[in-house]
């Protein structure tokens, strides 16, 4: 049998490149080789969202972006989180053994604690345990991760061990299997690449617009003229070349330090480099985005076939917490 692969992403909407460096297309990757469930993690968007009216229109737009890029619905299992509902059964079940303190020592909780002051509830310091019973609903044996989400992991991994030494052996203990690119840095230059920071350029985005946005992009800090020769390998736009186009990146490197191209020509090559790099995938999106019934279709038999594996885990769970009467 093939091991298992689970990972879920918070519905934002349309994806940007760095998504699909960091992420996607090492979801595309693990397809051969796994049995992959790639879910829409919408009940962990509440615990940062204070409003859902943009929820639906989000959980559509990522799942058209992950159709596009490659991820094949009859090789692996897609679907919304919160339409198989045992998750949040699994993770009553896990909150009552994981003990508070790990909880409030994870980083990213005090980091969220930080950002939304105002905001923090009950499921922002459980975020932890649902990931785990999304991880650990599935048996799942790999979690591609990048590496700020490692504590996250870690703790699934302690809950796995408590849950087996109680109760007995259940659950694999899940292994990271890291992105090979676990940082992709904005077109600010400073700061990881996200909506957040509106320092993005969408997949989807037509090759007008990429243009547009890759000209806001930050270069080489010690370049103030035309003329004065560059710094590839401080410039953040020479780094994104590095992906779309590999194949210049000696070229381009060259030109720079030699100053033969300027910082407009070197964003104006990263544009082509971009729109050509997802040309079939905009042209894929365009084709999925007409037929929206075939993507509620993919996402409702994607749902089903995780019930299935869901309702076997959380038998086997009641049964061995002394909740059902064993046979």
């Amino acid at each position: 049998m093939r091991q298992r692969v689970f990972s879920g992403a918070r519905p934002t909407g349309r994806q940007h490149i760095g998504n699909y460096i960091g992420a996607i297309q090492n979801y595309v990757r693990l397809q051969d080789k796994f049995d992959c469930i790639y879910c829409i993690v919408d009940i962990h968007a509440l615990t940062t969202i204070e409003s859902t009216a943009e929820l639906q229109k989000n959980i559509f737009e990522m799942t058209l972006d992950w159709l596009a890029a490659g991820i094949d619905p009859e090789k692996s299992i897609v679907f919304v989180q919160s339409h198989v509902p045992e998750v949040t059964e699994l993770f009553t079940y896990l909150g009552m053994l994981t003990p508070l303190g790990w909880l409030l020592r994870v980083p990213t909780f005090k980091e969220k604690v930080r950002m939304q002051p105002h905001n923090v509830n009950y499921g922002l310091v459980g975020y932890p345990v649902l990931m785990a019973a999304d991880i650990m609903l599935y048996k799942t044996n790999v979690v591609p991760v990048g590496e700020d989400q490692l504590p996250h992991l870690e703790m699934t991994r302690e809950i796995v061990r408590r849950f087996n030494n109680i109760f007995g052996e259940t659950f694999p203990e899940p292994r990271a299997k890291l992105t090979n690119y676990p940082l992709v840095i904005g077109l600010d230059g400073a700061q990881k690449m996200g909506k957040s920071y509106d320092n993005h350029i969408e997949l989807a985005a037509t090759p007008e617009e990429t243009l547009s946005r890759v000209m806001t992009a930050v270069t080489d800090p010690a370049r103030q003229r035309r003329h004065d020769q560059g710094h590839p390998d401080v410039c953040n736009v020479y780094s994104l070349h590095k992906f779309f186009n590999g194949n210049l990146i000696a070229e381009i490197a060259e030109k720079c330090k030699s100053a033969k191209i300027g910082c407009v020509e070197c964003k104006e090559l990263l544009a082509r480099g971009i729109n050509g790099a997802l040309r079939d995938f905009r042209e894929r999106r365009i084709e999925f985005e007409r037929y929206p019934d075939r993507i509620y279709s993919i996402l409702e038999t994607g749902a089903q076939r995780a019930h299935s594996i869901a309702e076997q885990t959380i038998d086997e769970v009641k049964h061995k917490m002394g909740l059902l009467k064993n046979a």
